[in-house]
């Protein structure tokens, strides 16, 4: 066997001594996990590593749930009168329609009905092929550095020309044709990063389960205000006044039930707590988006937002009653990252 002849003997090629394998060295996982367990490897040729825990429940989705307690204790009364009105009618056990109304908010994580409601209760359709090509590149980069497995998530589009994105359900994210268009790749990534905070952290399944568990409260109130209107005008005072008690006794009813859980003090101040809660889980989601890296640019869209269209003056009480807080405040949030 002839000896290896040297790089000088080979012509013009040039041979690099031999080394080790890049493909055999695989990367490994960080000693120290990154903040809120994000634990990723990120780069050409790297793994991602996905953290234990996918998703947790923070304290804003806890705090959407407590308040929600009135609401849904109401709604359970409502539905325990049907179940009652079912046993002496028809023979149906009383406890079923409330077992099943109990057991119908797991369908919130139920994937066809995730995609009904995306449809249409929020008004998402499915992105066009060039637009899942550029939502799902971007996603799977910014699934990645949060060590996240996005394959678990649902992208839409909302035909809107607004600068938006939304975080529905258990596994919906959507974002507005126009953020699509009109947003760099980064830009989208941080939008997208934001919302996904809202998923990681709880706050978008919280909230429909608090908005599901409440919803037969909210229809028999409906039910009731539109039963007056169709009627004629000699029965409709009778029915006002019909409808006007049972109003006021649902009322009643869910003063009671929050007096007794909270006190008056929280009763009263019930609505700027559920609009605090809100304002808070934004920053959260936001402070997600910073810690993944992407505060630069979600300042960037933030600034953007608040440029096209500066909110007019609203008096205290609609400030404090917004779910979302204003630009200013998100931007001084966001100062620590930038």
């Amino acid at each position: 066997m002839s000896p290896t002849p040297r790089p000088q003997d080979r012509g013009d090629r040039h041979v690099p001594p031999p080394g080790p394998d890049p493909v055999a060295e695989a990367p490994t996982p960080p000693d120290d996990p990154a903040p809120d367990d994000l634990v990723h490897a990120h780069g050409p040729g790297r793994r991602v590593y996905y953290a234990a825990h996918q998703r947790r429940m923070d304290l804003t989705a806890l705090g959407q749930l407590a308040l929600s307690l009135p609401a849904f204790l109401t709604s359970a009364l409502v539905v325990l009168l049907v179940g009652v009105l079912l046993d002496i009618g028809p023979g149906v056990p009383f406890w079923m329609p409330v077992a099943l109304w109990v057991a119908s908010g797991a369908l919130v994580f139920h994937r066809p009905t995730e995609d009904l409601l995306a449809r249409y209760l929020f008004g998402l359709r499915r992105p066009m092929p060039q637009e899942a090509a550029r939502l799902e590149s971007v996603w799977r980069e910014v699934t990645a550095i949060a060590g996240v497995d996005g394959g678990r998530y649902r992208l839409w589009v909302e035909e809107s020309d607004a600068l938006n994105a939304l975080a529905v359900a258990g596994h919906v994210v959507g974002v507005t044709r126009y953020a699509l268009e009109h947003l760099s790749s980064r830009r989208l990534a941080a939008v997208l990063a934001h919302e996904l905070g809202h998923h990681t952290g709880g706050h978008a399944w919280a909230l429909l389960l608090c908005h599901w568990y409440g919803l037969p409260g909210r229809l028999v109130r409906r039910v009731l205000r539109a039963t007056a209107l169709s009627l004629v005008t000699p029965v409709r005072c009778a029915v006002y006044l019909a409808g006007g008690v049972l109003l006021l006794a649902l009322g009643g009813l869910d003063s009671a039930v929050a007096r007794i859980l909270y006190g008056l003090p929280l009763l009263l101040a019930l609505p700027y707590l559920s609009a605090a809660v809100g304002r808070r889980a934004e920053l959260r989601a936001d402070r997600h988006a910073a810690v993944l890296g992407f505060a630069p640019e979600l300042a960037d869209v933030l600034e953007t937002l608040y440029e096209d269209g500066p909110p007019e003056h609203e008096s205290v009480p609609a400030r404090l009653l917004s779910t979302h807080p204003d630009v200013p405040t998100r931007l001084h949030h966001l100062r620590a990252y930038l």
